[in-house]
């Protein structure tokens, strides 16, 4: 089914919309139009297909034929993303994914694996990568698996990743997907400017790895500790051996 743009921009707070049927990343696309400055934002950038679909690191993102890529190109000023929101920012957008998606999957409750995953089901059905610029301007960059059947994908996601239409067994209007969501993510940044903490307290109450012993590399430091959930700051906060551990920014090790 074909992104109705039009509807896009009736329904939902972007100022434009730019479907394209592949490009490399909808989040260099997005940072692209940000460095020419000639877009109207806020931007949306969508791709049927990704050649370099990117995650968090040397990660990889795979965009399966009926799968959701897409960018939010934000000006900071306007929404007050500020450099400092920028965990924050990324914990809405997996909020607003899990709320999403759980909306839709029969019964089965969507959560946040920090620092950037959605999982329901016991598996990977969505990454979030954000990004933020030079002034402020911020790329929220969501890889959704909607209509994409996980059999094709590569051997290594078959166990690890689900796609809503798997889990439920029909496919989804990708239109009505995006403007529930954008819609969603709206809400919550609206939140930044006075009320951060609400967005953390959200990710907390859907936090799936709290109990579990976790492994971080922060900087090159690798903090082992039992998850007791998101601070409000949108840290990760693990009981280690020698205390609190508070966790800003990182990456999980198996």
């Amino acid at each position: 089914m074909a992104i109705d743009a039009n509807r896009l921009m009736r329904e939902t707070f972007v100022a434009a919309v730019e479907c394209h049927p592949v490009l490399g990343s909808t989040n260099d696309r997005a940072k692209q139009c940000a460095a020419e400055g000639t877009a109207a934002l806020p931007m949306l950038i969508t791709a049927d297909a990704q050649t370099a679909g990117r995650g968090r690191g040397a990660n990889r993102w795979w965009t399966g034929r009926g799968s959701l890529a897409l960018s939010l190109l934000l000006d900071g000023r306007t929404l007050r993303t500020a450099l400092a929101h920028g965990p924050l920012v990324s914990l809405a957008a997996a909020v607003a994914v899990s709320d999403v998606v759980s909306a839709r999957a029969a019964g089965q409750s969507a959560g946040i694996h920090w620092p950037n995953d959605v999982f329901i089901a016991g598996r990977k059905i969505a990454g979030i990568l954000v990004e933020v610029l030079a002034g402020g301007a911020c790329v929220v960059g969501i890889g959704l698996n909607l209509n994409n059947a996980l059999g094709d994908g590569p051997l290594e996601l078959r166990s690890t990743a689900v796609s809503l239409a798997d889990l439920t067994g029909h496919t989804h209007d990708p239109t009505q997907v995006l403007v529930a969501l954008l819609q969603r993510i709206l809400r919550l940044l609206e939140f930044l400017p006075s009320e951060p903490a609400h967005i953390s307290r959200l990710a907390n109450a859907v936090c799936l790895q709290r109990g579990e012993v976790l492994n971080v590399d922060s900087g090159g430091r690798l903090v082992r500790g039992v998850c007791r959930g998101i601070a409000p700051d949108g840290a990760l906060l693990l009981d280690t051996p020698t205390g609190e551990e508070r966790i800003v920014s990182g990456v999980l090790r198996h």
